[in-house]
């Protein structure tokens, strides 16, 4: 599927139940409710990032916050692209997008997210993209297996990077790189 076909778009109320089947079809992904997916292409729209296909299906999606305590912080929630896309950098494209956008409108400074260990796509990801934002990166658990999820779950290890500054060109440096 080439650019031409595909619409980076903020999500609308409409496309929560597209967005509950997307994450089924995105295993390990945990799947939220309808109604929560609803909550995320409305009141988290701003945050958030839908991809189209020209037809109107939905083949990728971000959700992320700014954490009320954290404001220049966009946390990435979850990351689910349509598994006949996989392989083509929509997720990192999409990551690009939504920063660019929260970034121009919020003035982000830092991205967070959590992974299970042995998620090695998302670890694959969010450390290319880190990389790219040469912010400097700390990892720590923020919910642990048994404190949090009585064993039932795995760790999700809390992953911080920043500072950063997006330009206006839309691409990322580290508040530590001096910008010219």
């Amino acid at each position: 599927m080439n650019n031409t076909e595909l619409n980076f778009c903020t999500p609308e109320p409409a496309d929560g139940p597209a967005l509950y089947e997307l994450v089924k079809r995105c295993p390990p992904l945990d799947t939220n409710s309808v109604y929560c997916n609803l909550l995320q292409c409305s009141d988290f729209a701003q945050t958030s990032i839908a991809v189209k296909s020209a037809d109107g299906h939905l083949l990728g999606f971000i959700s992320g916050y700014v954490p009320p305590a954290r404001l220049k912080t966009l946390f990435i929630w979850q990351v689910a692209v349509a598994p006949e896309c996989r392989g083509q950098q929509l997720a990192k494209r999409m990551l690009h997008a939504l920063v660019r956008r929260v970034s121009a409108n919020k003035g982000i400074a830092y991205l967070e997210t959590t992974i299970t260990p042995g998620n090695q796509a998302s670890e694959a990801l969010f450390k290319g993209f880190f990389n790219e934002l040469s912010a400097p990166v700390e990892t720590s658990i923020l919910f642990s297996k048994e404190q949090h999820f009585s064993g039932q779950h795995e760790d999700e290890v809390l992953y911080r990077a920043g500072p950063f500054i997006v330009q206006q060109c839309g691409t990322m440096q580290s508040n530590t790189t001096q910008i010219h």
